[in-house]
């Protein structure tokens, strides 16, 4: 089941569900990419041809986000959960997905994020590299050659985005997962949000008082708010019979 909400076609799976469907794409070997858009994410592809096209063309979309399952309840098809990506990559390395490659974060981050998955999952790594280039090209080659199952790709959106859809057009045989800041949590170098917080659907709060300069950003929320509420008075009135 699919839950489309303002152009982005979401997954309706749990993260037990998601993780299994990685395991399965990964031991495939045919490649391809998952993405986890959070509302800015989706507010951000409704001007963006390009990374519209990235997310309209993963294997697996999952809402990171309570704003996009809050979107999906109010337009009529809830998604059973938010399935964050750092979730996400937690319950993956404890299923053992194989050799991993690390890219993204500053210099440094990558290998503590390996080591990190290395010492309390057993993971093997397959090769680590920053968020720092601009020849995509030699770094798809390095990443190919590296022989990973799965690649995370933490480039940030809509870079890392692109670069997915870019590398499964050129072939790309590893599986490769969009995950945004998660390599800078697992190495230790930014802390999470506490449970509480979490569960309390107010991480994006939490982000915002330990960074506020994210202010910015959050405001798009309201924007996307905005958005999915217009959306909803849209599909009621089609939905109504026409008055005699």
């Amino acid at each position: 089941m699919k839950s489309d909400i303002l152009g982005v076609r979401f997954d309706g799976v749990a993260l037990p569900q998601a993780v299994d469907r990685v395991l399965d794409l990964a031991a495939g070997g045919k490649g391809g990419y998952v993405c986890t858009p959070n509302p800015e994410i989706v507010w951000a592809s409704r001007k963006d041809a390009a990374l519209r096209a990235a997310l309209a063309g993963a294997d697996l979309t999952l809402a990171d986000g309570v704003g996009v399952v809050w979107a999906s309840r109010v337009l009529g098809s809830p998604l059973p959960e938010r399935v964050a990506g750092y979730d996400l990559l937690l319950a993956l390395l404890e299923r053992s997905p194989g050799r991993v490659y690390y890219l993204g974060g500053k210099p440094g981050v990558a290998e503590r994020a390996a080591r990190a998955a290395e010492e309390r999952y057993g993971v093997l790594t397959a090769g680590c590299r920053d968020g720092y280039f601009d020849d995509p090209g030699s770094v798809l080659a390095e990443i190919t050659a590296a022989a990973p199952d799965v690649a995370l790709v933490c480039l940030g959106s809509p870079r890392q985005e692109r670069f997915m859809a870019w590398a499964r057009a050129q072939g790309a045989p590893f599986l490769m997962l969009g995950l945004g800041g998660s390599l800078d949590v697992l190495s230790g170098d930014v802390p999470r949000a506490p449970e509480r917080w979490r569960d309390a659907g107010l991480e994006w709060l939490y982000r915002l008082l330990q960074d506020p300069r994210r202010i910015g950003r959050q405001m798009r929320l309201s924007l996307f708010a905005g958005a999915v509420l217009a959306e909803r008075i849209k599909k009621r009135g089609s939905e109504e019979p026409p008055k005699r």
